[in-house]
């Protein structure tokens, strides 16, 4: 039997003390990441924002939106590495409605 996979979307703030190479080795890390364990459905690099409060006394961040699909039990897994990732300062993944 198949697992059911949900769709899901994840945003993820990098911080922007990385170089311009680490930000985007940090976006590439995840969207591999994603793709190993279900599909990428679209990605989509908001850029540089600032944010809406500090965060680690920083006022600027990279904005990453990635759709994708996947079994439930992968989000875990993905919020256990965003956590422990150096330069991602604030994650979100959210399960979309079909």
């Amino acid at each position: 039997m198949e697992e059911i996979k949900n769709k899901y979307e994840t945003v993820f703030i990098v911080s922007c003390k990385l170089d311009e190479e680490a930000i985007a080795a940090v976006v590439q890390k995840f969207k591999d990441l994603i793709a190993a364990n279900g599909t990428v459905d679209g990605v989509d690099e908001w850029g540089k924002r600032r944010l809406a409060y500090p965060i680690n006394k920083e006022n600027e961040g990279y904005y990453v939106l990635i759709d994708f699909t996947s079994v439930p039990a992968f989000t875990a897994e993905l919020d256990r590495i965003y956590k422990i990732t150096d330069g991602v300062i604030r994650s979100l993944i959210i399960r979309k409605d079909a």
